[in-house]
């Protein structure tokens, strides 16, 4: 038998290493997340810019719901591949050919982006010729009225180009997050917040139709995302020429992933687009509602959620690739807590806070207060889905990451399903607000059943110390939400207030909110080390 000898001076030295390594890969992925973070809220206050100028410009009248179905199928397809299917399935792949270095590389982008964009550009073509047919299918309610669905029809063929450009801008974005240049990406967004603003400052005035120059402005908007991308692929040698080759093996890998993941992680705005198709047959201005308590949801949604999970899927996926699973759950466990710190107090204040904040931000021109007492009981019911939406995108990456998309697909399924029947029992009692609880609904069941999942799988659990942490969240925004009751009740009437007087209000309301929950963090042991690293 072999003598037991003393470990060698080189193998404390090398576990010495790995911790700082870890410690590096740490730090940029704070660092990375804080980026996104930063431009995401950027594009988002930018939108909250834009907003006010349609709600000042179009109110809720049928000339907004008419712009909001034609910019939200364009956009709902953005989602579906920038933020969806196809990242999910390109980047684990990306990540794959990065270990053989650029040359392999590039063979693998040339053929995606020229199957990629070729195809969207086919679809693109066909929405466009059929745009009233597409109406009728994502709006079936605008059919009773010609007018309207007129002039739906006509800014769709507009918007719709969008998908073409934002479909490659998801492909650059996929590539420069694997190589950790996350800031473009993030950045893109505000640019077409910023020209949509443009539009509606100088072009809009001087139409007849002024929704006719927010359409332009999104294929404008389009061109300039993929040019701000190609700059910086020009920048590190990824810029690459088209090519159709269908035979690519990484090319098969993408789409077969890419197919049923479509389903699986977008699931939360296939049931956003069916809540358009029944609030067609509503009233007029039950669409723009609808919008306005969404586009307020996806501020913490955008800023937090969806960032964390942008930064974590190339880190997820490189850890499955070495095989390292202890990484794989401290990575995964810091994204969830991440959004349980910041999406539940989110969340509880837009429940308390929706019909000032909507005050605040819209009642102003054409918006009505009736639109302001409508829009906000659709956001109240919107706040219950903000949090399973967030970890829906935690969760998601779980799975994506390791290259398992049917798993997803049959919960997405499932959880749709749950949806279409929620919205079908609750529409008749609560009218657009049905839609919103419906959604709601499916949310928490899609993100119950994505954490069942990975435990069963022994990929990730919520172990006892992050258990213990959410109930201090948990602890915390219930005493911010009684402050913030108290206060409202001692304050002045909102509709007699100026636009000062009620961002005063409101901007005095969140500061108390924030330091209260801070406060009681803080007393309940929480401190930002907790949070430091994965």
């Amino acid at each position: 038998m072999a003598e037991y000898q003393d470990p060698t001076p080189q193998e404390p030295a090398a576990a010495q290493k790995l911790q700082v390594n870890a410690k590096i890969k740490a730090k940029r992925l704070i660092s990375s997340s804080g980026i996104v973070s930063a431009m995401t809220l950027l594009s988002r206050l930018l939108g909250m810019v834009r907003d006010i100028l349609v709600a000042q410009t179009l109110g809720a009248s049928a000339l907004a719901d008419a712009f909001f179905v034609a910019f939200k199928v364009p956009n709902f397809l953005r989602r579906l591949f920038a933020e969806g299917a196809f990242s999910q399935a390109f980047v684990p792949v990306l990540s794959e050919y990065k270990l053989s270095g650029r040359v392999e590389v590039r063979a693998l982008l040339a053929p995606v982006v020229g199957i990629l964009g070729g195809a969207t550009f086919v679809v693109s073509i066909l929405a466009m010729i059929f745009a009233p047919t597409l109406v009728w299918v994502v709006a079936p309610g605008f059919v009773q009225i010609p007018d309207k669905l007129a002039i739906t029809s006509e800014m769709m063929r507009i918007t719709f180009p969008y998908l073409f450009f934002v479909s490659l801008v998801a492909c650059a974005s996929g590539v420069l997050n694997t190589y950790q240049i996350f800031a473009p990406s993030a950045f893109a967004p505000v640019l077409l917040n910023a020209t949509m603003i443009a539009a509606l400052v100088w072009f809009a005035p001087a139409m007849d139709q002024p929704a006719l120059a927010l359409a332009w402005s999104v294929v404008i908007a389009g061109a300039l995302q993929l040019l701000l991308h190609w700059l910086y692929l020009a920048k590190i040698g990824l810029l690459v020429w088209p090519r159709f080759q269908l035979g690519h093996p990484g090319v098969k890998k993408i789409f077969r992933l890419m197919g049923p993941g479509i389903f699986g992680v977008s699931v939360s705005q296939i049931n956003l687009l069916l809540d358009t198709v029944l609030a067609s047959f509503l009233v007029s201005g039950s669409v723009a509602w609808l919008y306005y308590a969404d586009r307020l949801v996806e501020l913490p949604l955008g800023v937090f959620g969806i960032a964390i999970a942008t930064v974590i899927l190339p880190h997820l996926s490189s850890h499955h690739q070495s095989k390292t699973g202890t990484n794989f759950r401290d990575t995964l466990d810091w994204g969830v807590r991440w959004v349980v710190v910041l999406g539940l107090p989110a969340a509880a204040a837009m429940l308390v806070l929706a019909q000032p904040i909507l005050m605040t931000l819209f009642f102003y021109g054409e918006f009505e207060l009736v639109d302001v007492q409508q829009s906000a009981a659709a956001l109240q019911a919107y706040c219950l889905a903000l949090l399973p939406f967030m970890l829906i995108k935690i969760f998601a990456t779980g799975y994506f990451s390791r290259q398992d998309t049917k798993t997803p697909v049959k919960i997405g399924i499932l959880a749709m399903g749950v949806n279409m029947l929620a919205n079908l029992a609750l529409i008749w009692h609560f009218d657009h607000v049905g839609l919103a609880l419906a959604t709601g609904i499916s949310a928490w069941l899609n993100a119950g059943l994505l954490y069942r999942g990975l435990h069963r799988q022994a990929v990730y659990r919520l172990d006892r110390t992050t258990l213990a942490f959410s109930f201090q969240v948990l602890l915390a925004t219930g005493a911010m939400v009684l402050g913030l009751v108290l206060l409202q009740s001692v304050l002045i009437e909102w509709q007699s207030l100026g636009i000062l007087g009620r961002v005063a209000q409101l901007g005095g309301l969140i500061i108390a909110g924030l330091a209260c929950y801070g406060a009681i963090m803080w007393i309940l042991g929480v401190r930002p080390g907790h949070l430091r690293e994965p």
